[in-house]
């Protein structure tokens, strides 16, 4: 499944430090991660997104300068289908991004959306009505009460007052499947594998519901 990086920095950071190990993580990942990427950065208080249907080591394009905000997602196709530009993360409207990383089977929710993580955002955001953690709670526990089987279900919300909500839960292969947090001076970094750089990585809880 797909690898998920997000990073948040007060006094800003240079984007390429944080994309360029991303892009090794997703080049050297056990599972194919080459059904292109995507990223959205905060600018001027506003989101620019950029994807790209290439793989992510393949594309040598990167954002340029600095941002206080970036959310990264390379794409690793469920049964490789749909595999075309605009279903690549991340997903966004007008104030949030949104990026997704897991496996459901069997889910019976009725959700406007191309594939199934657009899906599960756009079902969330039902549940919003002014705290956009107890909304993840809410419609996450609904769609595991209508799912047969959730392998996995990583998730990452941000929205443009670089408040960032982090969803984690799986019932098998934690060694693939658990995010990481690294917390280094004012920055935070959330991926999917650690790396070198950032600070000492912790294990996220299985389970977790967070916003920071």
């Amino acid at each position: 499944m797909c690898r998920l990086l997000c990073v948040r920095g007060r006094s800003g950071f240079a984007m390429d430090e944080h994309l360029a190990p991303f892009t090794r993580i997703a080049r050297d990942s056990r599972e194919y991660q080459g059904h292109g990427w995507g990223c959205a950065w905060l600018e001027d208080g506003r989101w620019r997104l950029y994807h790209d249907i290439r793989p992510i080591w393949e594309d040598t394009w990167r954002p340029p300068g600095r941002t206080t905000l970036l959310l990264a997602h390379a794409r690793s196709a469920f049964r490789d289908e749909g595999i075309q530009v605009e279903n690549n993360m991340p997903f966004h409207d007008v104030e949030r991004v949104f990026i997704f990383n897991g496996e459901l089977h069997g889910v019976r929710i009725r959700e406007r959306g191309r594939i199934g993580a657009e899906k599960v955002f756009n079902f969330v955001k039902r549940f919003d009505h002014g705290d956009f953690r107890l909304a993840l709670e809410r419609g996450l526990d609904v769609i595991r009460r209508r799912t047969r089987h959730v392998r996995a279900m990583n998730l990452i919300v941000a929205d443009t007052t670089r408040q960032v909500h982090l969803a984690t839960s799986f019932s098998e292969d934690p060694e693939y499947f658990q995010m990481h947090l690294a917390v280094g001076g004012d920055t935070r970094v959330i991926s999917s594998e650690p790396y070198p750089g950032p600070a000492a990585w912790t294990p996220i809880p299985n389970g977790t519901v967070a916003t920071f």
